[in-house]
C-alpha cells in the first residue's frame, strides 16, 4: 500500500507541476512512475543526503523531457544539496520551467542537486551513462573493485532509441560487457506525431540481443513484482549490461488521453487531470499534495540503505588510504578538481627547427608528458588513434589502462567522455576536426555542463591536401568559436601545442578544443620571437618591427601564422613595419583586460590583415570594417597540399600583397591634420 501510495504521488507531482507550468511532458511520469518508484525505493545505493558521495549509483533520465518524474523523485526522497538545502521543494515543483526555480524544462547538471546529467537531446543521456559505467570500471581497475562497484542506470524512451547515438554507445557497451549499466526503456509507443508505428517497428530487444546485451521484458509497467524481479536480474548478470524493457501506457489514468500522443507534450487540462487523480483514489482537487507517509515510505528505502551504504564506503576509503595512501591522495584531487604538484614539469619544449613538426605530434607528446603524471588523464579516439597521435604509449588498453577504443563512432565518444568527466577522470577524445560535425551535441553539451573534457580535433584545413572537399574542414573553427563556454585553440608550432595542453588541463570550468596540423610546421626560435607561453593569453605579439611603431598588424592563426612571419620579414626589407600576432584562442584572448588586448592590437592601427585556412566569418571583430580576411568561404579541392593552398591563396605573396593595399587604401583615404 506505501508502494502504490509513493507512485500516485509522483504522478500527481508531475501532473501538477506541468498544469501550473501550462507546459511540459506528463505522460511518460505517469507511466513510469512505478518503475522510477521500485528503482529508487528498493534497489539505489544512493544517499538523499550527499550527492556528491563518490560510491553512489548513477541514475541519468536520458528522455530529459520527463523531467518532472525526477524532480519528483528527488523532492520524495528529500535529496538534500551540498549547500544543506533540499533540491527540490515543494515551491521549486510549483514554479516548474520558470526561471528561479531548481525544476527547469530538461534536467541540468550543476543547476539541480541530484541530476547527474544535462539531458534532452535524446539519445545522448544513454552515452554518457556509458561513460560513468566505464569510469566505475576503470577506478575499480586502479584503485579498489569495493569503492567503485556502483551502477549506472538510465531511463530512456521510443525517442532515445532511435536516436543514432544510443546505437553508437549500445554497441560499445555490448563490446565492452558493462555489466554494471542497466538502460530502462519506457515502451510506450507513442511519440509526437503519434504511434511510434508510424516509423518505428523494429523488434528493440532482438537489436540488444545482437549488440551483446541481457535483455529483461516487463510486459506490464504496473507490475511491481515483475519490475523487482528485473532489476534483481540485472544485479545479478555479470558479463553483459542490461536492457529492461517496460511496456507501459503513457499518460496512465486519464480517461481520454492515456495511449495517445495528446498525453506527450502538453498539460492534461484540469478537466482530465482531475479525472486522473479520481481514476487514482487521489483527491481531485488537491494540489501538490504529499502525504507524509510517502515521504517516511521513501525514506525507508533509499535513505536508510544509501546512509548506511555511504558509512561503509568511507570506512573502506579509511582502510584504503590507510594501506596505500598515494592512490587514495590521488582520488582526493579527482573529488577536487584538482591536478598533481608538479604536473606540468614535464611538459616538452621543443628547439627551433626549420622543419620542425605538425602540432598534432607535438601535442601528442605534451599529452604523453601530461598523462605520466596525472594517472586520471585517460581518453582514445574515434579510431584515428594513429592520425591522432592520442595514444598514450605503454599504457594497456581500457579498462587495464587508459588507451580507449571508441570505434568510428564519434557521437558517442564524445558522449562518453562527458559521462567519464562527470565520475571526476580528466578524459579526452580525438577525430579529423571535419568530424566534429558528426559530435556536436555531445561536445555542446560539454560545455553546457562546464565539464573540463578535452576535444582533439587534427587535420585541421586545406592542407589536408588530397584528401579533397570532405575532409578539409572550412566552417568548422567558427561553428567552435560560436559555442558558449567552449575555448578554441590552434596552436601555430609545437611549443604553442605543448602550451595548449597546459591550458587545457588547467580549465575547470569548460572543455577545449585543440585544433592542431596533420603538416609539420618550423617550431620558431623564441630567443627571436615571444615565449609560446603568450598562446594562455590568447593572443599575443610574436613579432614586431625593430625600433619603431608598426605601421600594420598580421593576424593568424595556427600554420597560418608562419605565413604572417615570412610577410613580417618581406615587408621589412621593404621598409615596412608589420607586427605578427599569433591568435591561437579568441575565447582566451576576449577574457583578458581590454587594456592587454588594446596593448596587442592598437586601435589606432587600422591597417590590418587576418590570414586563416577558414570561413572569414567573425574575423572582422579584429580587422575592423577596412581591414582585410584571407580566408576561404568556399569548399576546397582535391591536390597537393601546396597546390590546394596556392589555388585559394593562402601564400606568402598574397599576405604581402594583401598589406601593402591595405597601406595604399590608407594613405589615400587619410586626411592630413591642419
Amino acid at each position: 500500500m506505501s508502494d502504490q501510495l509513493c507512485i500516485t504521488t509522483l504522478r500527481t507531482l508531475a501532473i501538477d507541476a506541468v498544469q501550473a507550468a501550462a507546459s511540459g511532458h506528463p505522460g511518460a511520469p505517469m507511466g513510469l512512475a512505478p518503475t522510477a518508484h521500485i528503482l529508487w525505493h528498493r534497489f539505489l545505493r544512493y544517499d538523499p543526503a550527499d550527492t556528491t558521495w563518490p560510491g553512489r549509483d548513477r541514475f541519468v533520465l536520458s528522455g530529459g523531457h520527463g523531467s518532472a518524474l525526477l524532480y519528483a523523485l528527488l523532492h520524495l526522497a528529500k535529496v538534500t544539496g551540498p549547500d544543506g538545502r533540499e533540491a527540490v521543494t515543494l515551491d521549486d515543483l510549483k514554479n516548474f520551467r520558470q526561471p528561479d526555480s531548481r525544476c527547469p524544462g530538461h534536467p541540468e547538471y550543476g543547476h539541480t542537486p541530484g541530476v547527474e546529467a544535462t539531458t534532452g537531446p535524446l539519445g545522448t543521456g544513454l552515452a554518457t551513462a556509458v561513460g560513468m559505467a566505464m569510469a566505475a570500471r576503470r577506478l575499480a581497475t586502479r584503485y579498489d573493485r569495493e569503492l567503485f562497484d556502483y551502477d549506472t542506470y538510465a531511463l530512456c524512451g521510443d525517442g532515445d532509441l532511435m536516436e543514432g547515438v544510443a546505437a553508437e554507445a549500445a554497441s560499445l557497451a555490448g563490446h565492452l560487457g558493462l555489466s554494471n549499466l542497466c538502460w530502462i526503456y519506457d515502451s510506450n509507443r507513442i511519440s509526437i506525431e503519434g504511434a511510434t508505428d508510424l516509423a518505428f517497428t523494429e523488434d528493440v530487444a532482438a537489436r540488444f540481443r545482437a549488440y551483446g546485451w541481457h535483455v529483461i521484458e516487463v510486459p506490464d509497467g504496473n507490475d511491481l513484482t515483475a519490475l523487482t524481479k528485473a532489476f534483481e536480474g540485472f544485479r545479478t548478470e555479470a558479463a553483459r549490461p542490461t536492457l529492461i524493457v517496460v511496456t507501459t501506457r503513457i499518460g496512465y489514468g486519464a480517461p481520454t488521453k492515456e495511449g495517445t500522443a495528446a498525453a506527450h507534450g502538453e498539460p492534461l487540462g484540469d478537466t482530465e487531470a482531475a479525472a486522473a487523480k479520481r481514476a487514482y483514489g487521489w483527491p481531485e482537487d488537491a494540489r501538490f499534495l504529499v502525504p507524509d507517509t510517502a515521504y517516511t515510505h521513501m525514506a525507508a528505502g533509499i535513505a536508510q540503505r544509501g546512509a548506511a551504504r555511504r558509512r561503509r564506503w568511507e570506512d573502506r576509503f579509511e582502510q584504503y588510504a590507510a594501506e596505500h595512501p598515494d592512490r587514495a591522495a590521488e582520488l582526493l584531487l579527482m573529488r577536487e578538481g584538482a591536478l598533481p604538484d608538479g604536473w606540468g614539469d614535464g611538459l616538452p619544449s621543443f628547439p627551433a627547427d626549420p622543419t620542425g613538426l605538425a602540432t598534432r605530434a607535438a601535442a601528442g607528446l605534451a599529452l604523453n608528458a601530461a598523462a605520466a603524471r596525472i594517472p586520471w588523464l585517460l581518453g582514445g579516439s574515434a579510431d584515428l588513434a594513429p592520425s591522432t597521435k592520442t595514444r598514450l604509449t605503454g599504457e594497456a588498453d581500457f579498462p587495464e589502462g587508459r588507451n580507449l577504443h571508441y570505434g568510428v563512432r564519434e557521437f558517442a565518444a564524445a558522449a562518453v567522455t562527458n559521462g567519464l568527466a562527470l565520475c571526476g577522470l580528466r578524459p579526452y577524445w580525438s577525430t579529423f576536426l571535419v568530424f566534429s560535425d558528426f559530435a556536436r551535441g555531445a561536445l555542446r553539451l560539454s560545455a553546457l555542463m562546464g565539464l573540463p573534457t578535452v576535444h582533439v580535433f587534427t587535420h585541421d584545413s586545406l592542407a589536408v591536401g588530397e584528401d579533397g572537399p570532405t575532409h578539409q574542414p572550412i566552417e568548422h573553427l567558427a561553428t567552435l568559436r560560436a559555442m558558449p563556454g567552449l575555448v578554441t585553440i590552434r596552436p601555430a608550432d609545437a611549443n604553442e601545442a605543448t602550451e595548449a595542453w597546459r591550458v587545457a588541463l588547467t580549465r575547470t570550468d569548460g572543455p577545449t578544443a585543440l585544433a592542431l596540423t596533420r603538416q609539420a610546421l618550423p617550431t620558431l626560435d623564441r630567443k627571436n620571437y615571444a615565449p609560446a607561453s603568450g598562446l594562455a593569453l590568447g593572443g599575443y605579439v610574436l613579432a614586431d618591427p625593430v625600433d619603431r611603431n608598426p605601421d600594420i598588424l598580421l593576424i593568424a592563426t595556427g600554420s597560418e601564422v608562419h605565413l604572417a612571419l615570412e610577410a613580417h620579414h618581406e615587408l621589412a626589407a621593404e621598409g615596412i613595419a608589420a607586427r605578427v600576432v599569433s591568435l591561437p584562442s579568441w575565447e582566451l584572448f576576449e577574457r583578458q583586460p581590454r587594456e592587454y588586448q588594446e596593448a596587442v592590437l592598437p586601435p589606432a592601427i587600422t591597417a590590418r590583415v587576418a590570414v586563416e585556412l577558414g570561413v572569414t566569418l567573425g574575423w572582422d571583430r579584429y580587422v575592423g570594417r577596412r581591414g582585410t580576411i584571407i580566408g576561404i568561404d568556399d569548399f576546397g579541392a582535391s591536390g597537393p597540399m601546396t597546390e590546394v593552398l596556392s589555388r585559394f591563396g593562402f601564400t606568402t605573396d598574397a599576405v604581402v600583397q594583401a598589406a601593402r593595399e591595405q597601406l595604399d587604401d590608407l594613405s589615400r583615404t587619410s586626411v592630413p591634420v591642419p
